[in-house]
């Protein structure tokens, strides 16, 4: 598609780190309104979201390198270079939940409503950085004669009609940030947006999985399905004994 999106003279802006980074951004503002929403310090909650950052985008690339290590042990040089696309969002989460406990007790801020407003930025960088996926090639859908099938091209620069796994994500981003948009002062507990996020991002990518063209796998198990199916029961489980509390 359009893996650079500019050129200024020697300077030039990869689709998937630009989009990423937007993605960030607009997510780190959209949490200063949750924040005011929910009563809390916007200035406190920004320290410790920038704070955390550092393990989400170091724990989403280190996923992605496990996943691959063949191809960057062939080419260690490509480990670091983010202009190709690769971060794993499981990896962020697997990295930066448990380092936010230590984090958010010594700046007093309550661990469930913190990732009630952390959410939002999940959901606007999932939505943006999928855009830039798409415009990159990576992550890319099967190869499909389906009506829903798109012109597009994969990461090895193969254009065929594929599924536009990248476009459904997305749009499951934005549909969920709508949601909670919704029911945003309706919650029954600090928590339950970022449980029901769990949840629910982990159903959606349990089935938009098997429409990738190619599936991080151990074995005959695709990781990112256990992963998701995991988050799905987990959350769901806890969600239902907070609430019957």
């Amino acid at each position: 598609m359009h893996p650079i999106l500019f050129r200024f003279g020697k300077l030039v802006i990869h689709s998937y780190p630009a989009m990423l980074a937007l993605g960030i951004v607009t997510g780190l503002c959209a949490q200063q309104w949750g924040s005011a929403e929910r009563g809390l310090d916007g200035r406190t909650v920004m320290i410790a979201s920038l704070l955390l950052l550092i393990p989400a985008l170091l724990g989403a690339r280190l996923l992605f390198i496990l996943l691959h290590w063949r191809a960057f042990k062939a080419n260690p040089k490509r480990i670091w270079r983010g202009t190709e696309g690769g971060a794993a969002l499981y990896g962020g989460l697997i990295l930066m939940v448990p380092m936010s406990l230590p984090l958010l007790m010594i700046l007093r801020l309550p661990f469930g409503s913190y990732w009630d407003t952390a959410s939002l930025i999940i959901l606007v960088a999932l939505a943006l950085t999928r855009l830039g996926c798409l415009l990159n090639g990576c992550c890319g859908g099967r190869v499909s004669r389906s009506f829903i099938a798109l012109t597009l091209t994969n990461y090895k620069g193969v254009r065929e009609r594929r599924i536009p796994v990248q476009l459904f994500e997305a749009g499951a981003g934005l549909v969920l940030l709508g949601i909670v948009l919704l029911v945003w002062n309706e919650v029954p507990f600090g928590g339950a947006i970022f449980l029901f996020i769990l949840a629910a991002y982990g159903a959606v990518r349990f089935v938009l999985e098997g429409f990738r063209e190619e599936q991080d796998r151990i074995g005959n198990i695709s990781l990112h399905r256990v992963i998701s199916a995991v988050c799905f029961i987990g959350a769901s489980v806890i969600f239902v004994i907070a609430t019957g509390r």
